[in-house]
């Protein structure tokens, strides 16, 4: 049974820093690509980062240099470190796992809300 279990988010205002942690379980984590997904209310689900088995990593265009995907293969776990928040940055974060050979992800968190007060 695939679980990945997100947790760190809050409140935190403009400005401020989370980090976000997903502890993963019932995967090969380490040759999965991992990452992270947000929802702001009305707007569609949109990728924010990820990080391929072999560390390289890709951000959308609205947090490079804010956040950081990092992973750790010895504890399962993948993080999202987010400094320099904006109230838009305000959304629920899902974290997510996927095969190399798949187009999206195979597995999803329940996600974990950040909500950034201006």
């Amino acid at each position: 049974q695939v679980q990945l279990v997100e947790s760190g988010g809050g409140l935190v205002q403009a400005g401020g820093s989370l980090r976000l942690t997903c502890a993963a379980s019932g995967i090969i984590f380490s040759v999965m690509f991992m990452g992270w997904y947000r929802q702001a209310p009305g707007k569609q689900r949109e990728l924010v980062a990820v990080i391929a088995s072999d560390g390289t990593t890709n951000y959308a265009d609205s947090v490079k240099g804010r956040f950081t995907i990092s992973r750790d293969n010895a504890k399962n776990t993948v993080y999202l470190q987010m400094n320099s928040l904006k109230a838009e940055d305000t959304a629920v974060y899902y974290c997510t796992a996927r095969v190399v050979s798949m187009p999206s992800p195979n597995y999803w968190g329940q996600g974990t809300q950040v909500t950034v007060s201006s």
